[in-house]
């Protein structure tokens, strides 16, 4: 009988670590906010390196629950690779902003090469649930033409109500919009003193 209940309590043990395993995470990728600003432009960018804070880099999404403890959620993840992701919604949020066909990610490129690239260091991506999203970039775009560059230091904040991590991911794609916002104004200002045939794509 004692055989008997030993090997039930196992099978019950064996049944909750095989329920668990099955409970797919939750995947989230950031998304574009930018709005269009109606004008058509053909300057060629590349958007990367990006990189970002060791403690983020990560599948698992982080959490910030007091100013020394992280939160690494198991079964709330990012899609593809954090610094991927804010590269792909920079380029795709630039390309909107600046009207352009020509915006890429690094290392990968259109079919023209490119007369502005931008790199990104994210220094700040926090979350803590119920309160605010925090992001801090510093930036910087180089002109492939002259080699003249613009920097910027970006930090935003965002309240949030909701804990959960879904509100985190749509306060942080406002924000990197808002990054993409100021990275397009340095373009454009770059591009105002350029030559217009080394401004465009290379031919």
């Amino acid at each position: 009988m004692k055989k008997l209940g030993m090997s039930i309590i196992a099978c019950v043990f064996v049944a909750l670590i095989c329920g668990c395993a099955s409970v797919a995470p939750q995947l989230y990728t950031l998304s574009p906010t930018a709005v269009p600003s109606g004008d058509a432009s053909d300057l060629a960018v590349t958007v990367g390196p990006v990189s970002v804070p060791e403690a983020v880099d990560r599948p698992q999404i982080v959490s910030n629950f007091t100013p020394n403890q992280l939160r690494v959620d198991e079964f709330n993840r990012w899609a593809s690779p954090l610094k991927n992701d804010i590269a792909r919604m920079v380029a795709e949020n630039l390309a909107v902003i600046l009207g352009s066909p020509y915006v890429s990610v690094f290392p990968q490129s259109v079919s023209v090469a490119p007369s502005y690239r931008v790199a990104i260091d994210v220094v700040r991506f926090e979350f803590v649930p119920g309160s605010e999203a925090r992001l801090g970039a510093l930036w910087s775009v180089r002109s492939t033409a002259d080699g003249k560059i613009r920097t910027g230091a970006t930090t935003l904040a965002e309240s949030i109500q909701e804990a959960a991590p879904a509100a985190m991911v749509a306060a942080h794609s406002r924000m990197l919009g808002g990054l993409s916002v100021e990275i397009a104004a340095a373009i454009r200002t770059l591009a105002a003193g350029t030559p217009k045939e080394a401004a465009g794509p290379a031919k």
